[in-house]
Formats: C-alpha cells, sequence, structure tokens
C-alpha cells in the first residue's frame, strides 16, 4: 500500500494512492497514520479496509494539497555521512558507527510546502534521503529481525542550516531543525512495496540543475544494520523516522564555491518508487 495525508497543514487527513493512480479518502477508516496506528496492526486493518471499500472511497483531487504521509512521530533519527563520497566533499572521514542526531519532528511540512530560509540563514543547503519509518517497537533487535520491524519507507528532503550546523558548536540538531526543515512523502510505501531498499536511485535537482545523483547501493550502513544499531541505544517506537543519510552534491561540498537557497530557488527530489518532491525557497518574514 501506498498511504497519503491530504489537507490544510495541521489538519491533514488520512488517504491511499491507489495502484491506477487514484488518490482516495481513507478518513472513514476511522485513524490517522500515528503512533497507535501501526502500534495495533494499522497496516493490516487498513488493507483490509481497502480491500472493501477504496472501490467506493472519495476520489482527492489533484490540486488538494498533501501534507506529511505520517503523523507527527516521537522521533526523528537522522543519520550523518552514510555515503562515503558525501563524506569526502564534506572534509570529514568515513564513520566507523553510524553518526546519529536527531532532527525536530515540528521541522516536518508536506512534500511540496515552501522550504523557508530563516531569519539570518546564509546557508540552507539541501539533502535527499531515504526515510525509514519503524512499524513494531524495537529495541536491542538484532539485524537479521530487524526488516520486520519496518513498515515501509518514504522520501525526505534533510534541509540543512550549515552555519548552524557546524559553525556554532554543540550538536548538529541546530542546524537541522527549522520549521519546513523536514519535508516528508509524497507517500509512505509499506515493506512489500520496496522489496530491496539497498538498491534505489536517488536525486535531487536545483533551478532544473541536477545536484544528486545516486543509489541507496552506495550507502555505508545499510537499512538492516541502522535499524539495529539505532535500537541499542533507544527505543524505537511505531511511527518513528530514520533518515539515512544524503549522497554526495549538496551545496555546502559544490566547487569551486558552495552554492545555497536564495528566496525563488526551487529544489526537486525522487526517490525510485517513492514519489518526488517538489519545493520553492521563500524568505522567512
Amino acid at each position: 500500500m501506498k498511504l497519503l495525508r491530504f489537507g490544510p497543514p495541521q489538519s491533514e487527513t488520512p488517504g491511499l494512492l491507489l495502484p491506477d493512480g487514484r488518490r482516495i479518502d481513507a478518513s472513514q477508516f476511522g485513524s490517522d497514520y500515528d503512533e497507535a496506528f501501526f502500534a495495533h496492526d494499522g497496516l493490516e486493518r487498513l488493507a483490509h479496509w481497502a480491500k472493501n471499500h477504496a472501490g467506493s472511497a472519495p476520489v482527492i483531487d489533484p490540486s488538494v494539497r498533501l501534507g506529511p504521509c505520517i503523523a507527527r512521530p516521537s522521533k526523528i533519527v537522522c543519520v550523518g555521512l552514510n555515503y562515503a563520497d558525501h563524506a569526502a566533499e564534506s572534509g570529514m572521514p568515513i564513520p566507523t558507527e553510524p553518526v546519529l542526531f536527531f532532527k525536530a519532528t515540528s521541522a516536518m511540512v508536506g512534500p511540496d510546502d515552501e522550504v523557508i530560509i530563516p531569519r539570518g540563514s546564509l546557508k540552507t543547503d539541501w539533502e535527499v534521503e531515504l526515510a525509514i519509518v519503524i512499524g513494531r517497537r524495537a529495541s536491542g533487535v538484532c539485524e537479521a529481525d530487524a526488516l520486520e520491524h519496518v513498515a515501509g519507507y518514504a522520501l525526505h528532503n534533510d534541509y540543512s542550516e550549515r552555519a548552524w550546523q557546524l559553525e556554532r558548536g554543540g550538536q548538529w540538531v541546530k542546524g537541522k531543525s527549522s520549521d519546513t526543515f523536514a519535508p516528508f512523502g509524497p507517500f509512505l510505501a509499506t515493506r512489500d512495496e520496496i522489496p530491496n531498499p539497498q538498491n534505489l536511485r536517488l536525486w535531487l535537482s536545483v533551478n532544473g540543475v541536477t545536484r544528486q545523483n545516486s543509489n541507496t547501493a552506495q550507502m555505508v550502513f545499510g537499512v538492516s544494520h541502522l535499524v539495529s544499531y539505532i535500537s541499542q541505544f533507544m527505543t524505537l517506537l511505531p511511527g518513528d523516522i530514520i533518515s539515512t543519510g544524503t549522497p554526495p552534491g549538496v551545496g555546502l561540498g559544490l566547487k569551486p564555491e558552495p552554492i545555497f537557497l536564495k528566496p525563488g530557488d526551487v529544489v526537486e527530489l525522487g526517490i525510485e518508487g517513492l514519489g518526488t518532491q517538489k519545493q520553492t525557497a521563500k524568505a522567512a518574514v
């Protein structure tokens, strides 16, 4: 299945993207796509509901805004420097263990919402990433069982303010958590839809110029390893997000000079099997 949410910000309604391309209203299912949904067999119950009601459910007009494809989770855990070439362009060594940091869940927005360049920002940057959504509570799980705890996958643009991330001291979270810095979706593809998450093309362009073009096969640490590894340090709750890192081509690493976003810039990105996003940069007022 492909799960989506639609409607005004903070008031989204659950929906589904059907195999024929129709977007349908799933509000009659009776549950948003939140922690309780994933924890209490929500995917199985939703599949049963869709089998019986998808044909008669209201169709969502293509012009209707899409929100984040899941409701705000308990946490977003991000993985840094998880592509060797990105580590190199950042001037950092390839990690021997996953580099972890948090991103505020208040940064989540829809896939095509504007990205707001924060007041005082001079180095707002882009990062296309594969995101894992946890489906079952995971604590101390072994790598062989890790995928059993995954509900599915989604597209995430891990926007970053590089000066705040790297030049202001402390942890990276400061440069990662501004409002609108986590466009998420357009849909969550359940695990059966993405049989091999380690072979997905991912790409990003700015103003029509391709900046990132890679494959998840290039990850230093794969999906199973990340779920298992992170679960050794914290309990991953149903609906939690793991953002798995970005390939080379971020603005910080461009030669001969870095390039960062300015108002009016258009960022487009996608991952094979997980749809596309499009954001226009806007200055904060």
